[in-house]
């Protein structure tokens, strides 16, 4: 819109680099081009503003396909301005020289024609695409219908619009339609999903079967090894026992013999001692027999000392009345004879 600022009875416009400004006085083109700035009259001014800068015209309809399926389209059209004198001649662009607003609603009627020529093209393409082909390459299939479509309809060039790009965002079913095609692949999502579960638990499964096996084997081995090692503690002392009874045995023996030494050793000499006293004992009987009265008496006298060297040592005697008075009548009577 343009910008208009009023003064004593006149008028200044000051338009936007985008909008194109043809000002006509008393019949006569005045000024014409984008971004101008002038001072005019309203009496005698009749002024159209057309833009020039690319415009994005969003359109959503309704098409049905081979099959008879109700379908949406939502699509985008990009145009311009391309020739603003032919589209200011051809569609209502003027504006009120005291507000700058347009008169009538150009931009309306453009998007009306190119939603209805884009629009004719859609449906042209879909009535001879069945559903399930138009949701998998429709949206392809109908940009590139409609671009051409546009590019050759020749209201578009006589009206000053040129077709800058063409944009498909969606084309969607009903949803009840669009739920029931889901079903199919959510089914298979889902079959995917448990095929996907299973392997993981046969994996799983797998795996704990594995470790299973595994922890039996080493308790088999184990089991073995203590097997082994049980035996080899029976060898070993098996083998303790023989050697330490054989150790006995030759400790036995060995004192078997130094005792049987030593009784033969004790023997041999009890019975040199045996000898030495019946040696000594004869030859005491020969000085006996061979002795006389005084060699007698020398004996006995002789008998007597070693009696009394082998007699235990008295340190005291205790001699009791009777005992003294025996003793002192055998001293009596021993005097008197």
């Amino acid at each position: 819109m343009a910008d208009i600022t009023r003064r004593l009875g006149w008028r200044h416009l000051r338009g936007a680099p985008t909008a194109h400004i043809r000002h006509h006085r008393s019949g006569k083109l005045v000024h014409d081009g984008p971004g101008l700035s002038f001072w005019f009259r309203s009496l005698s001014a009749a002024l159209s503003e057309v833009p020039v800068d690319d415009r994005e015209l969003a359109m959503t309809f309704h098409a049905r396909t081979a099959d008879f399926q109700d379908v949406a389209v939502q699509a985008t059209v990009t145009y311009r301005v391309s020739d603003p004198a032919v589209a200011a001649a051809r569609l209502d662009f003027s504006i009120d020289p005291d507000t700058g607003v347009w008169r009538g609603a150009p931009l309306e009627q453009l998007g009306t024609l190119l939603t209805e020529t884009a629009q004719q093209h859609a449906l042209d393409v879909l009535a001879r695409t069945p559903l399930s082909a138009a949701l998998v390459d429709g949206v392809t299939s109908v940009r590139e219908r409609v671009a051409a479509g546009l590019a050759a309809e020749p209201r578009l060039p006589a009206t000053g619009i040129e077709i800058v790009a063409v944009r498909v965002v969606a084309l969607r079913p009903e949803p009840e339609v669009e739920r029931a095609l889901r079903t199919p692949a959510r089914e298979q999502i889902q079959q995917e999903a448990d095929r996907a579960t299973y392997e993981r638990r046969a994996v799983a499964v797998e795996r704990e079967r594995t470790i299973a096996e595994n922890e039996l084997a080493s308790k088999i081995e184990l089991a073995r090894r203590e097997e082994q090692l049980v035996e080899q503690r029976g060898t070993n002392t098996r083998r303790e026992a023989e050697e330490s009874a054989a150790a006995d045995k030759v400790r036995a023996d060995a004192e078997a013999t130094r005792t049987v030494r030593l009784a033969e050793a004790e023997a041999e000499a009890a019975r040199e001692v045996g000898e030495a006293r019946a040696q000594a004992q004869a030859a005491w009987l020969r000085v006996h027999a061979d002795a006389g009265v005084d060699g007698v008496a020398t004996l006995r006298a002789h008998a007597a000392a070693q009696f009394a060297e082998n007699l235990p040592q008295i340190d005291s005697v205790t001699i009791s009345p009777d005992v003294l008075t025996g003793l002192l009548a055998r001293l009596g009577a021993g005097d008197r004879a």
